[in-house]
């Protein structure tokens, strides 16, 4: 595997890396091995989206052996800088590229259609191609329960959430995260810092500092890519929960638990397909029911009996017997969303733009 390390200060010499990449990708030892490409849009840490991400790839790597080379570029933004280096990687030798951020979308896309000879994956889209296809987890699913142990410890009922973007996977995630929490406290409050960043520790932890100085006794780091908001919680002395990682480490007295994504198995299948030449461009949506998402490190002010009732509820949830979305439903004006009874469809939660009662702040327009 050849690692590219990108940093915010080193965007300005992206073609320097892409001409690193070409030299990489077109060596005449790897000549011929599938070459995924891997673009993350953050760094590669310990903990976190992109380590996440990159825990998949080496699953490739374990898997496929020499069928297989890997080459990673991080820390790339959203915009130009992505496109012109998935655009190099499929210039110099790639059969499969992973881009693995929403806004990498459009520019994936429009590469796909120039180069149906390459398979990409794209991760939390919504757009497919006959050689592009896209991957969720069911997030919303360990939200649930998360907000269930969030209910239980609470002494404010005030929970502060510093989250990335308003796009639809990410307020889904937030509302099932209060729906859960209102299923254990009927009585709580959410408020959001929307951050419009995946990756700026030092806003989020700012914007933490300033949840917890308004009262929130519970913090929901939501898709920032590092332990940033973590470590505030341990140093303030309020609870935490986190995305993507066990973030234990980070917070031994004060995580309240961690939502985890596991990636390997998809990426695997996505690989062999290609390998095959069986590759067709789906939409992938991973949940507790396939162990592409789970709850972990549940924190031990969490009684025993509370325990047994969110492992009850993700038992339910990996059967397929409850939804976490499931009305009856009101949005933040008092609107029926769900009847009793009514569960959300799949392409209804994929396109959600509304929050539910509970939640204070509105979505940015």
């Amino acid at each position: 595997m050849t690692m590219f390390k990108k940093t915010g200060k080193a965007l300005a010499i992206a073609a320097t890396a892409a001409l690193t990449i070409s030299a990489a990708m077109t060596s005449a030892s790897a000549a011929d091995k599938l070459k995924i490409g891997f673009i993350y849009p953050s760094p590669v840490g310990d903990v976190g989206w992109a380590r996440e991400l990159d825990q998949g790839r080496k699953a490739i790597v374990d898997k496929f052996g020499d069928k297989v080379e890997t080459q990673v570029v991080e820390n790339v933004k959203e915009g130009p800088d992505a496109a012109r280096i998935m655009n190099q990687m499929a210039a110099t030798g790639a059969g499969m590229i992973m881009i693995g951020s929403f806004g990498y979308m459009n520019d994936g896309l429009k590469l796909a259609a120039r180069k149906p000879d390459i398979t990409f994956v794209h991760a939390s889209g919504y757009k497919l191609a006959p050689n592009l296809s896209n991957f969720q987890s069911r997030n919303y699913e360990s939200a649930y329960v998360a907000g269930m142990a969030a209910g239980y410890v609470t002494k404010s009922n005030k929970f502060g959430v510093v989250a990335a973007y308003a796009i639809p996977e990410v307020i889904g995630i937030l509302n099932a995260f209060t729906l859960g929490a209102q299923k254990t406290n009927p009585d709580i409050a959410v408020n959001v810092v929307w951050l419009n960043s995946w990756f700026d520790p030092s806003k989020a932890q700012e914007s933490a500092r300033s949840l917890i100085s308004q009262g929130s006794d519970v913090i929901f780091s939501l898709y920032q890519d590092t332990p940033s908001v973590v470590t505030v919680g341990e140093e303030e002395g309020v609870y935490v929960i986190n995305t993507s990682s066990d973030m234990k480490k980070y917070a031994p007295t004060k995580l309240l638990a961690s939502m985890t994504a596991n990636w390997g198995p998809f990426f695997i299948n996505q690989v062999q397909a290609t390998l095959d030449g069986t590759f067709k461009g789906t939409a992938y949506w991973g949940g507790m029911a396939d162990g592409a998402v789970d709850l972990v490190s549940l924190n031990d002010d969490v009684t025993d009996e509370q325990k047994a009732a969110i492992e009850a509820v993700k038992k339910e949830i990996a059967a397929g017997k409850f939804h976490p979305m499931t009305g009856p439903i009101v949005d933040q004006d008092g609107n029926e969303k769900l009847a009793a009874g009514v569960t959300i469809e799949d392409g209804a939660m994929l396109g959600i733009d509304w929050l539910v009662k509970g939640i204070e702040t509105r979505i940015p327009k």
